[in-house]
């Protein structure tokens, strides 16, 4: 068992950056994560494939 298993992540700013970096982070620890992003929906993309096959279950989510 993963230190963030049965937990939700939400990270905003999730498609770059430090918000990217974190949303991995969570994912191999298990978490389920919310890639949040305002603009860059292939960087969010990214992350949500870099995160999946990893104990996460990662989702994209555009912010309004």
């Amino acid at each position: 068992m993963k230190r963030l298993d049965n937990k939700v992540a939400i990270v905003t700013g999730a498609s770059k950056g430090i918000g990217a970096g974190i949303a991995k982070a969570f994912g191999a620890e298990g978490a389920t994560v919310v890639v949040n992003y305002a603009r860059d929906h292939e960087g969010a993309e990214r992350v949500v494939h870099e995160i999946t096959g990893k104990a996460g279950e990662p989702s994209p989510c555009k912010a309004t």
